[in-house]
């Protein structure tokens, strides 16, 4: 199960952050170890397990170098599919220890149910330990190849011991050890090593800053506006007007001067840094430790600006922060982590999400929403989101990015009434017009505004809203489990 950890973070990167990739990972796991337990247990009763010190040796001697295979399977040189990688890094060692784990208890109980279900408890205990001390401990001070090779160490130390004295494992065992055993061992050990010198990890194909924590492996790479944000290899945000609308958009469509505002999932810090320009209070929410430390990489003035009295930033996930904050705000602007069937994203588009988000807003308040679809994403997910927010908020305005992906819902409880872009544009204070032209594509600040505002309301979501989605909400996150109405539509559409 602490291997099961690591796996999660070496195949995300080519398997995405879908629930399915996790259910691929978990699937292949039991499957595999079925097969292990079904091999053993079919040798055990055909009488063909002759000599239990020998399968019981030659299965150690080779566990341990399969342990590590991952380290090949997750290697960026090799062009393979994702679900191909995850075959072949995990199910040699699934079947290995699904058939050791029933030979383990059949020695270790002898028969003895009682001491059987001792040897099932202290399993369950160490699936319990074993995920923390991955995760908590070993990812963030090795990552994934230090932590994959930890785990392998005392695989190979009982192997060792199993070759070296079997006697003193298995009562009755043949003193000494083998030389088909030695061989085994041998060969597992050299080849173990080879793929720890000669394979690399996903990050070696940037030149960039990489830290890990509990939460994820972070990597900051790029140069000038190329620059990218990924956590767990998967691209988050990059620096983009869009990003700067998120902050400056909601505030202009409040109509009055605004007082503070919150930033849920913080990113590159982009628009945290555009709302602080407009010289008001601004909190920011990251789920991940680790993105904070970034900023300066990203935005050159950001050590400068996250120093400011008026800029707070705190790690905690964003919706368990707006549930345990007693605080209202003028502007609360969320950005989920793309793609829009990301797992664990409709906690973020949910309705109940938004009974908690129009608790935290003033009643004249303002929620920028976005929805990071792209074209060729399914668009009922988009109506699901969108039928959320007009089923929580009397008012709603809609306006695609500047990039032509992307919406920006604002979400109110008031109604939204944006003025003329010349009137817009001169309520801005100069540094706020100076961070909204920073990179374009305009050069004036009622150009660019007029650019946003007239893309009002996309065809694609107006079709997504008529074609009946259901709301989203946290009991149906529609957005999340997508399979069988993508893969099956022709199923559906021919009913």
């Amino acid at each position: 199960m602490a291997l099961e950890v690591v796996w999660i973070r070496q195949f995300t990167p080519y398997l995405g952050t879908l629930v399915y990739a996790f259910a691929a990972i978990l699937g292949l796991y039991l499957i595999a170890n079925f097969a292990g337990s079904a091999l053993y247990r079919n040798r055990a009763s055909a009488g063909r397990i002759d000599g239990p010190a020998r399968w019981f040796v030659l299965a150690w001697a080779v566990v341990g170098v399969l342990a590590v295979v991952p380290l090949l399977a997750a290697d960026p040189r090799l062009s393979l599919s994702g679900i191909t990688r995850l075959v072949l890094g995990i199910v040699p060692y699934c079947v290995a220890i699904g058939f050791l784990t029933p030979m383990l208890v059949d020695w270790w109980s002898a028969g003895d149910p009682d001491r059987a279900g001792r040897a099932y408890a202290a399993n369950v205990i160490g699936c319990v330990l074993g995920p923390l001390l991955a995760g908590f401990w070993l990812l963030p001070l090795w990552g994934e190849r230090g932590t994959l090779v930890a785990l392998s160490l005392p695989l190979f130390a009982v192997g060792l011991v199993a070759v070296m004295k079997p006697a003193r494992l298995l009562t009755g065992a043949a003193p000494g050890s083998t030389r088909t055993a030695l061989a085994v061992f041998a060969v597992s050990t050299t080849a173990a090593l080879t793929l720890l010198f000669t394979t690399r990890a996903f990050e070696s194909q940037f030149s960039a800053i990489i830290l890990r924590d509990h939460t994820a492996t972070t990597i900051a790479g790029g140069k000038g506006t190329e620059k990218v944000l990924l956590v767990n290899g998967i691209g988050i945000t990059k620096l983009t007007p869009m990003t700067k609308m998120m902050g400056h958009l909601p505030i202009l469509a409040l109509g009055r001067p605004p007082r503070d505002a919150l930033v849920v999932c913080l990113g590159m810090g982009t628009s945290f840094r555009s709302l602080l320009s407009w010289d008001i209070p601004v909190t920011a929410v990251e789920l991940v430790p680790s993105v904070p430390t970034l900023l300066p990489f990203f935005h050159a003035d950001m050590r400068r600006v996250a120093i400011s009295p008026r800029a707070r930033i705190v790690v905690d996930d964003g919706r368990r922060f707006l549930e345990r904050s007693g605080q209202q705000y003028d502007v609360i602007t969320i950005d989920p982590p793309p793609p829009i069937m990301a797992a664990g994203s409709s906690l973020l588009y949910s309705q109940e999400f938004y009974e908690v988000v129009k608790r935290r807003l003033r009643p004249d308040g303002i929620l920028q929403q976005w929805v990071p679809w792209v074209p060729g994403d399914d668009p009922m997910i988009v109506g699901s989101i969108s039928r959320a927010l007009h089923d929580s908020f009397p008012h709603i305005r809609v306006f695609v990015g500047l990039e032509g992906w992307g919406s920006h819902f604002l979400a109110s409880m008031s109604p939204i009434n944006l003025a003329p872009t010349a009137v817009l544009a001169a309520r801005m204070p100069a540094t706020a017009v100076a961070d909204l032209l920073e990179w374009g594509p305009a050069t004036a600040a009622e150009t660019q505004l007029r650019e946003v505002l007239s893309r009002a309301v996309h065809e694609t979501v107006v079709a997504a809203i008529a074609g009946g989605a259901p709301p989203l909400s946290d009991d149906r996150p529609y957005n999340e489990y997508f399979f069988l109405r993508h893969y099956l539509r022709w199923v559906v559409a021919s009913e």
